[in-house]
């Protein structure tokens, strides 16, 4: 194997809090591309870092997701991948029968149509903070219950089950500080009650609603073959999860990035137009994910720029080194809020795209339209404390005046 380390790369490079990436990735989309690498569990496997190849392994079918279940790939936790059942570990064509079923619902006209119900939300959020008086804290009061409310909502999940979820969801998404069997818990009980919202949502004599719920309820009464028992549990509980766990971080580590350079902050309130493009580069720019997403398997053999994957063998894509990759992007180390969007993987690339990114683009926006316009003079008012067992980087406490 050309390009291959003597011994593999530790794996990640760094463990640091703060969503910073760490320089090294540079160095190795640069001089190796195509690394060997080990991580704290599992076998050895390759990191992939331009942007070119990790589109291929994202986009290419040789790349499997639903083989890496059960299998001793390279992970940071001790347990191995499961649940085949889950949307996110599956191959087409099954993986777009069960995206089919809610597509609709993430679609960029019903996103459209909710954005005047989440600039409610928000608005009022902001309203409890400036109320509670300054200094407050955003991501309690703001960051953490706003798409908890709109995935809820969008979803229809009773608004008495929202704290359950959160905190389930909190613990799925830990790391290896948290326990196993609590993390394998956590998801059980999660699951379990997403299941007992179903016999509600079918003895309604007017049917089972036309939210998400309702819509997948249906589905898997009117016709089984369309979607199991067990598929309808998982689909929902992995919407639950990845439908606020990165908005969520991703409000509070954008907000503390414009607050941290004044100006940026400052040029948003005066041109609340830019806003758009100023979030499509936080995308790009900020490394959000503690750890790269599900690892893929190559079923054969192959070939990306520095050497060949073979069959069998597991690879770990960087969407935040391919976010940086200057091949693509001018000056991508730089934060630069006014650049014209490009095309960033942040939401990841091919069958397996984020399902959510019109919803978490339109959240992420609307919030921030909000907070510049209720809070011209936002600040922060301390240091900002960030999360230490999530897989997903993000402020835990982010102190701010007005």
């Amino acid at each position: 194997m050309t390009g291959a380390r003597p011994r593999p790369l530790g794996y990640p490079l760094s463990e640091q809090d703060e969503p910073e990436l760490d320089p090294g990735y540079a160095a190795l989309r640069r001089d190796e591309p195509l690394t060997r690498i080990r991580m704290r569990h599992g076998a050895d496997g390759w990191l992939v870092t331009r942007y070119d190849d990790v589109r291929t392994v994202l986009s290419d079918p040789r790349f499997s997701r639903a083989a890496v279940v059960g299998a001793d790939v390279p992970r940071t936790v001790p347990e191995r991948p499961g649940q085949p059942e889950s949307i996110i570990s599956i191959d087409p064509p099954e993986h777009g029968r069960l995206r089919r079923l809610v597509t609709a619902a993430f679609t960029a006209r019903r996103v459209a149509a909710l954005a005047r119900r989440v600039a409610a939300t928000a608005g009022g959020l902001v309203d409890d903070l400036v109320a509670r008086g300054a200094p407050g804290e955003l991501v309690s009061a703001v960051a953490m219950p706003l798409p908890v409310v709109v995935i809820c909502e969008l979803l229809g999940v009773p608004a008495a089950d929202r704290d359950t979820f959160r905190a389930a969801a909190d613990a799925v998404m830990s790391t290896s500080a948290i326990p196993v069997e609590q993390r394998q818990r956590a998801l059980l009980d999660l699951r379990r009650t997403v299941a007992a919202l179903l016999p509600e949502r079918r003895d309604r004599p007017e049917g089972p609603g036309d939210d998400v719920l309702g819509g997948l309820v249906a589905a898997r009464d009117d016709d089984g073959d369309r979607l199991s028992e067990d598929e309808l549990v998982s689909l929902v509980t992995d919407i639950l999860i990845a439908g606020h766990e990165t908005t969520m971080n991703m409000i509070g580590t954008m907000v503390r990035t414009l607050l941290a350079e004044r100006s940026r902050w400052e040029a948003l309130v005066a041109a609340p137009e830019a806003i758009p493009a100023a979030v499509e580069e936080m995308l790009r720019f900020v490394p959000l994910t503690r750890r790269e997403g599900l690892p893929r398997i190559a079923t054969e053999d192959v070939a990306l720029t520095g050497g060949t994957v073979r069959a069998g063998e597991a690879v770990v894509v960087s969407l935040a080194a391919a976010n940086r990759d200057p091949e693509v992007f001018d000056a991508p180390e730089e934060l630069r809020p006014g650049r014209a969007p490009g095309a960033h993987v942040a939401f990841g690339f091919g069958p397996h795209h984020c399902l959510g990114a019109a919803l978490a683009r339109m959240e992420l926006q609307t919030v921030l339209r909000v907070l510049t316009t209720r809070l011209p003079a936002l600040d922060l008012a301390g240091p900002v404390e960030w999360r230490a067992t999530s897989m997903i980087r993000g402020p835990a406490r982010l102190p701010v005046s007005w």
